[in-house]
């Protein structure tokens, strides 16, 4: 979630709107219709995929918790602990295989009464530079001092934000040191920015996803990362001759909060954490529906059992405090059973003391009184001081602690982007795919294994509600329609509706007996109701397949009928409830766009149910993509028509500005076949 809100201009409002072609992150296109006819699109099922993905999390956090309570015994804990350490590197995977060079370098120093400020500049990767300052205090007494990586929440002006300059600098007054960065896409490391500097997107959450969104084609994900970020960080801080090894730690706040708790996870070279303002559960985050950006939502994780205390659970028996508030978005009382987890293993451990809360009594933000809190517990863990409150604090100008020449490592030292190597990686898998490319059977069967669907009998149609019958006033094709539910999955939907030039009340008529069951299937690209009234191409294709031939449109789960209206503003903005669900969709590793494919096959296992075996499918805009893999997957569709598809998941992976949502897109798909494969399969049957 972003600490500041973003500053939306009239350029941000026309990016998100997107094209009508691309089916793009933009407005929904529904208003089109409404706006012709006066009739507001229908919208039947707006909690279905709310509630399902409540179920699904419910479900996962209870086999998870039934783990973690029949722990028994210090053995237990300890294996426990390590087996969460294996499952998180393999959802935070792939990282580096070797650490390269930092070349760092300090370009300035500011001195201050009781500390000093080195601007420091470090490569986490070759060419991708990060900016830090290390504030570290005068009086080093013993010689060392404790160091604590700072990690900075979603500021614009990342670590020079008065929050951050706060912690670090009040650390440092009080005898520990204390490296601070820029994350990636923050302060002077902006991933989007056009010739004259300037922001390309406002608000770090929208770069943020414009870069991660892309990274999972190819396998990669942004919070890995910005976590390796933070690990050449601490690379860096243990290079000081002035840090003392026995005492680091790190801590942050909001997406710095997020990020400490994958530092927690994943380095195991830290002995004491503090993350700010995140840590609560994954079914309360999804209950209260809270979007979070990319680097939040860890493609794989719930798959592997991992909820928030799992990354702070890898760290123990290590002193951890978990810093919380009671006017957060993030619930509170998800941090209290993250801390009644935590206390069950650190007890076993013979360490609870080592695992605590603060609750602050104000909103978001590291705030004095987490500060404090903060510092009293790495202050009682390294004994460097007996502080109980915040000192003085002098907070300095951006351009004071600028790094760089004029705040920008891109155009200033010519810092590659997360794009430049997202690009750079799937140009590499191309060029492995054209060498081996899969078809046939074997195209098949890694679509299928990518999609991660359901099992599912052909044999065996899905059950179907029939819905009230209307006719006559929504300016369809044709007088009459009716809808009917298609039970896909438990607590999912597909709606159909069918043509007819009379009233119908009942289940679809049955095919002719001379075996010609032909169908036009058209699979929605955001709402059948709305296109059946506004899409010019239903109605050539009508006429193409004449009189005899059934009409039925599909909406799949999320889109036209079950739009979903939840998560808070526009569904399909670059932080709605479409992107929404697709992020838990890839921490469950069951891509959403798997589950709208399994819609529109059930949907063909219930027209087979009564002899419509000979399916024209068509579709349009995103529509295409379920529409297109299901008829790759079953030998039914015998025409298939697609306008404006997606050519190519390639072709998004290599453009640095894209219009492309999350709900469309698979982890990791480009490592084994491209949306051309598919076409290409398809091709034979194209109309």
């Amino acid at each position: 979630m972003n600490d500041f809100s973003p500053i939306w201009t009239r350029r941000d409002l026309m990016h998100l709107a997107g094209t009508a072609a691309l089916g793009g992150l933009g407005f929904s296109r529904l208003g089109t219709a409404q706006e012709a006819t006066g009739m507001p699109a229908l919208n039947r099922f707006p909690r279905m995929v709310q509630e399902y993905y409540v179920a699904k999390i419910r479900a996962v956090e209870k086999r998870m918790l039934e783990r973690k309570n029949s722990l028994a015994t210090k053995a237990d804990a300890e294996a426990y602990v390590k087996d969460v350490q294996g499952r998180i590197a393999k959802a935070f995977a792939p990282m580096p295989k070797k650490k390269t060079p930092l070349n760092a370098q300090v370009t300035g120093t500011l001195d201050r009464d009781g500390y000093t400020v080195e601007k420091v500049i470090f490569e986490s990767r070759p060419r991708f530079h990060v900016t830090a300052h290390l504030y570290l205090p005068k009086d080093r007494k013993g010689g060392k001092v404790p160091g604590v990586v700072g990690t900075c929440g979603h500021s614009s002006n990342g670590k020079n934000a008065e929050a951050y300059q706060s912690f670090a600098q009040g650390l440092a007054r009080m005898g520990t040191a204390c490296l601070i960065y820029d994350p990636i896409g923050q302060g002077e490391r902006s991933q989007y920015l056009d010739e004259e500097r300037k922001l390309i997107y406002r608000g770090t959450t929208h770069e943020h996803n414009m870069a991660g969104n892309q990274q999972e084609l190819v396998g990669e994900f942004l919070g890995s990362w910005r976590a390796w970020d933070g690990i050449r960080a601490l690379d860096y801080l243990l290079t000081r001759p002035e840090i003392d090894p026995r005492h680091v730690g790190v801590t942050g706040n909001s997406g710095g909060g997020t990020l400490t708790t994958w530092l927690l996870g994943v380095e195991q070279r830290w002995t004491m954490g503090a993350p700010a303002c995140f840590v609560t559960t994954w079914r309360r985050n999804l209950e209260n529906e809270l979007p979070q950006d990319n680097e939040q939502c860890p493609p794989r994780s719930l798959a592997y059992g991992l909820d928030h205390d799992d990354y702070l659970a890898a760290m123990a028996p290590k002193p951890v405090i978990i810093l919380a508030k009671e006017k957060d978005y993030f619930d509170a009382r998800g941090s209290e059973e993250t801390l009644a987890r935590l206390r069950h293993v650190y007890g076993l451990l013979g360490a609870e003391e080592n695992i605590q809360l603060h609750i602050g009594p104000t909103t978001h933000g590291y705030t004095q009184e987490n500060r404090e809190a903060m510092y009293r517990f790495f202050n009682a863990v390294t004994g460097v001081s007996d502080a109980q409150t915040e000192p003085e604090l002098t907070i300095e100008t951006d351009e004071t602690l600028w790094c760089t020449p004029k705040g920008q490592v891109g155009p200033d030292l010519g810092s590659r982007t997360v794009f430049h190597f997202t690009k750079q990686k799937a140009e590499r898998l191309k060029k492995a795919r054209e060498a081996e490319p899969a078809k046939g059977d074997a195209l098949r069967e890694a679509v299928a294994a990518s999609l991660k669907m359901p099992t599912r009998d052909p044999k065996s149609p899905p059950n179907v509600r029939i819905l009230r019958a209307y006719g006559g006033n929504r300016k369809y094709p044709k007088p009459y329609y009716i809808n009917y539910a298609v039970d896909t999955e438990p607590r999912i939907q597909a709606v159909c509706t069918m043509l007819g030039d009379e009233r119908l009340y009942s289940r679809p008529p049955q095919a002719p007996k001379d075996g010609n069951g032909r169908v036009l299937l058209w699979i929605s690209d955001q709402s059948s109701d709305a296109e059946l009234r506004d899409e010019p191409l239903i109605g050539e294709l009508m006429e193409k397949e004449g009189e005899g031939v059934p009409v039925f449109t599909c909406d799949v789960r999320g889109v036209g009928e079950s739009l979903p209206q939840s998560a808070g503003g526009n569904p399909h903005g670059y932080y709605g409830a479409d992107y929404f669900y697709a992020a838990y969709a890839n921490m469950l590793n069951r891509p959403y766009l798997g589950g709208k494919t399994f819609d529109v096959l059930r949907v063909l296992d219930f027209l087979a149910k009564y002899g419509w075996d000979n399916v024209h499918l068509a579709s349009k805009g995103r529509g295409c993509l379920p529409g297109g893999l299901a008829a790759l997957l079953d030998d039914r569709v015998k025409t298939v028509t697609l306008r404006d598809k997606l050519e190519s998941w390639h072709s998004i992976a290599t453009e640095e500005h894209y219009e492309w949502p999350l709900s469309h897109m698979i982890f990791g798909v480009l490592k084994d076949w491209d949306l051309p494969d598919v076409w290409t399969a398809l091709k034979d049957r194209m109309g």
